[in-house]
C-alpha cells in the first residue's frame, strides 16, 4: 500500500508540473523568437537610405507634380503571433491605405489592436519622410527577447500602391542581440491599386491581389515603371541599416553616434542603368508624290516614345523613304 502511495504521490507530482511547463509555454509566443535567450531588452539605431536616383531608374522617374521621394517609415517591433505585412499574402486594410496614400491612421489601430488582443506588439517606432529619392532618415527602435522581430513600411511617392520593407527581420542570435545587419530593399507591390507607372491615376485592383516584389521583367508589360527586361536583376530602390546601441550610447542624439553621414557618397554609391530608346510603331505610308512618267516617293515616321539615358541603345530614324509610282501626276 506504501509502495501505491508513492506512485500515486509521484505521478501526481509529475503531472503537475507536465500542466505547468505546458501552461507557459502556451503564453509564449510562437515562433522561432520564442527561443531567444538575449538579454531582455535591446536598443538599435535604424537609419534608411533612400537610392531612388534618375541614373538609377531612369524610366519615367519623376521630376515634379511630386518629384520622387519617400515617406515617413513606419514600423513596429513584435513576436511571430503578428504580421504587418507578408509577400504572396493579402495585405490588410491598414497597409493598403498606407501604401496608396501614405495615411498611417488604420494601420496603428491594427498595430494597437494586436498587441492589446494576443500581446505580441512591444513597440511602434517611426521615422520622417525624406524629400527627395536620395537620402536618409533615422530613428532608434527597442526590441523585447519576446518580441525580437522587426517589420515596417515606406512608401514609394508618387506611386500607385507600391512600398519597401521588411517582414519580421529577426534581430536576436539565440543567446545574443545581433550587433549590426544592413539589408537591401526592393520595390513590392500592395496588389490593391492596378496602375503601372509612377504616376498612374487611382485604379483600384478588383478583387484585390497579393503583395507581389517588383523585378525588372515582372509585370511583364512595357508601360510598367520599373521594367528593364535586360537587366538581371534591378538594383536596390532603398537599404536600411540597424546597429544596436551601447548603453553609453542610450538616449544619445543620433548624430554623435557612429552612424554614415549624410553626404554625396549615398548618390555616388548607386550604378547608372542604362535605358534604350523605345519609339512607336511606323504611321501608314503617305501618298507617293513625283512628276508623272517618273518614279515618286512616299514617306512614313514614327517617334520616339522613350528617349535613351546612361549609354542605352540611341533613338533608330524616325523617318523612312521609299520608292512609287505616283497615283496623281503633279
Amino acid at each position: 500500500m506504501e509502495n501505491l502511495m508513492f506512485v500515486y504521490s509521484s505521478c501526481k507530482v509529475i503531472w503537475t508540473l507536465l500542466i505547468t511547463i505546458l501552461g507557459y509555454s502556451s503564453s509564449l509566443p510562437v515562433g522561432d523568437d520564442s527561443i531567444c535567450a538575449a538579454e531582455e531588452l535591446a536598443k538599435y539605431s535604424i537609419i534608411f537610405t533612400g537610392k531612388w536616383s534618375q541614373a538609377a531608374f531612369p524610366k519615367q522617374y519623376p521630376l515634379y507634380r511630386p518629384p520622387a521621394q519617400w515617406s515617413s517609415l513606419l514600423g513596429v517591433t513584435h513576436s511571430s503571433d503578428y504580421s504587418m505585412w507578408k509577400k504572396n499574402e493579402y495585405a490588410s486594410n491598414g497597409v493598403r491605405d498606407f501604401a496608396e496614400k501614405g495615411e498611417a491612421w488604420v494601420l496603428m489601430k491594427e498595430i494597437e489592436e494586436a498587441g492589446e488582443k494576443i500581446q505580441s506588439v512591444h513597440g511602434i517606432f517611426s521615422a520622417p519622410a525624406i524629400s527627395s529619392g536620395t537620402g536618409q532618415t533615422s530613428t532608434e527602435l527597442e526590441v523585447h527577447s519576446r518580441h525580437p522581430l522587426v517589420s515596417f513600411v515606406v512608401r514609394i511617392v508618387p506611386s500607385p500602391d507600391w512600398f519597401v520593407g521588411i517582414d519580421s527581420l529577426n534581430l536576436c542570435g539565440g543567446d545574443h542581440w545581433v550587433e549590426e545587419v544592413s539589408v537591401d530593399l526592393f520595390p513590392y507591390d500592395a496588389g490593391t491599386d492596378s496602375g503601372f507607372t509612377f504616376s498612374s491615376p487611382n485604379f483600384a485592383t478588383i478583387p484585390q491581389d497579393t503583395v507581389t516584389e517588383i523585378t525588372c521583367s515582372s509585370p511583364s508589360h512595357p508601360a510598367n515603371s520599373f521594367y528593364y527586361p535586360k537587366l538581371k536583376i534591378l538594383p536596390p530602390i532603398a537599404q536600411v541599416r540597424m546597429v544596436k546601441l551601447k548603453k553609453n550610447q542610450l538616449g544619445l542624439p543620433l548624430s554623435h553616434l557612429n552612424l554614415p553621414a549624410k553626404s554625396n557618397e549615398i548618390i555616388d554609391s548607386i550604378s547608372e542603368t542604362p535605358l534604350d530608346c523605345e519609339v512607336s510603331q511606323w504611321s501608314s505610308w503617305g501618298l507617293c508624290r513625283g512628276p508623272c512618267g517618273k518614279p515618286g516617293t512616299k514617306i512614313r515616321t514614327r517617334f520616339v516614345l522613350l528617349h535613351p539615358a546612361n549609354d542605352g541603345t540611341p533613338c533608330p530614324d524616325l523617318d523612312e523613304e521609299t520608292g512609287c509610282e505616283p497615283d496623281n501626276c503633279i
